[in-house]
């Protein structure tokens, strides 16, 4: 009986003193309404009464025993039988379908029991060994972790300071807010989190097809990424952040795009991950900042000026496509590229320009997807423009995409490459 946590033993007929237990003490009145005889100091239950007289003593003393211990083992026994029965059920259900039902049970069990979530974790990464390490960042080290039930889960371990404290309480506190506050297909999932003083971490879906910079530098990797799925983890991206810096009140800058921070699955579907830098706009006040993000595909107006908008973004997801589309970032190609370049260059071999630049190791794109390769070089370069303000948005971005796939008409779609390069573009 010590054991137990709540109580309810309502509408049984029941007599007798209420046991002095902290499940009962602790119960509301609807636990044990509409009982006959219960007494006890609670409230609505008449005070238990109980007569002393010494030619009574024993026999008063037998019935108050039997008055606790009939009740007590009828509740015991109600207790007893509802877990087996459960138990029974829960391992019914998951010899039927034994993933899913044990993947969801466990974390409903979680939302509610944090000791377990931590001593699990604790144990499945042999307190966090580097055995277990899939990832070193910035901010701290992922880990992959098999817990007992067999799920799999990744888990962003922080770097403690030699006083305890967090390296970046800022990163670990933005990743929370900015994830808790979203719910995408293509942003990763966050199941929970741990703030200890000894271990403080994030816990997410583990996604078995690893990053997708790992995915483009590995010869045999890349050539199973083809064009349809490529377009496909741009067409995501894009969808993705026009719902964060469109969809969502206050819009959520993530300020930190790279082939890193894209996290593919088994069917190579892309989810945007690493939240640490991002940032929910004040749309009432100017947001300022110090340099974050990655080199290489930061904007560069942040040499000169801090200040925070979803234009970073979309410089930075420029640099992305250009990059599943080459099948390597194109530093070199930005840095050899010039307005007046490009805004030299005829329509008529715009087409040759494109096909310089595609992966050499796929095969060409034929029909729809040579299509829709073109239009994403266009959008890329377009969001490549040095003057933030005529880089168009995400939503025009992912509107453009999803149109050319769908054979609509968009005017962005049949934007033309002058119109792309024009240093006096109207402010976006």
């Amino acid at each position: 009986m010590s054991s137990l946590t709540s109580v309810d033993i309502s509408y049984n007929h029941l007599e007798g003193p209420l046991p002095n237990t902290k499940a009962f003490e602790d119960a509301p009145f609807q636990a044990y309404q509409n009982n006959d005889k219960l007494c006890g100091n609670k409230t609505s239950l008449m005070p238990c009464s109980i007569n002393r007289s010494d030619g009574g003593k024993g026999r008063n003393h037998n019935k108050v025993v039997l008055q606790v211990l009939v009740p007590t083992l009828g509740i015991l026994s109600f207790i007893v039988a509802m877990i087996f029965l459960v138990h029974r059920n829960i391992m019914k259900d998951n010899e039927i379908q034994p993933n899913r039902a044990t993947k969801k049970d466990l974390f409903e069990i979680w939302s509610f029991d944090g000791k377990l979530v931590h001593e699990n974790i604790i144990q499945a990464t042999e307190d966090f060994n580097d055995k277990h390490c899939i990832a070193v960042g910035g901010y701290g080290i992922v880990y992959r972790a098999e817990l007992p039930c067999g799920q799999v889960i990744a888990v962003k371990k922080f770097l403690p300071l030699h006083d305890g404290e967090l390296a970046n309480l800022r990163s670990f506190t933005s990743e929370i807010r900015a994830l808790t506050e979203i719910r995408h297909r293509h942003i990763i999932r966050l199941l929970g989190y741990c703030s200890h003083p000894r271990h403080s971490f994030l816990v997410y879906e583990f996604l078995e097809g690893g990053s997708l910079d790992k995915k483009l530098s590995c010869e045999e990797e890349a050539l199973s990424l083809d064009w349809g799925k490529r377009m496909n983890v741009i067409k995501g991206l894009a969808n993705a952040l026009s719902y964060m810096h469109h969809g969502c009140s206050p819009p959520i800058i993530h300020r930190d795009i790279s082939s890193k921070n894209v996290l593919l699955d088994l069917e190579d579907v892309a989810h945007l991950s690493d939240f640490g830098t991002a940032r929910l706009l004040n749309l009432h006040s100017s947001n300022w900042t110090s340099f974050v993000g990655t080199l290489g595909y930061a904007a560069p107006e942040l040499a000169y000026t801090m200040e925070v908008n979803e234009k970073l973004d979309v410089y930075s997801f420029g640099v992305l496509t250009l990059e599943v589309i080459m099948g390597r970032h194109p530093g070199d190609l930005i840095s050899s590229l010039s307005s007046s370049t490009l805004d030299s260059l005829p329509p008529s071999s715009y087409g040759i320009f494109v096909k310089n630049v595609l992966d050499k190791r796929l095969p060409l794109p034929r029909n729809q997807a040579e299509e829709e390769v073109v239009l994403a070089v266009k959008l890329a370069l377009a969001c490549l423009r040095p003057n933030p303000r005529c880089r168009p948005t995400m939503h025009q971005v992912s509107t453009a995409l999803l149109t050319q796939k769908l054979g609509l008409q968009s005017p962005f779609v049949m934007i033309t490459l002058g119109q792309l390069l024009d240093d006096n573009c109207p402010n976006a």
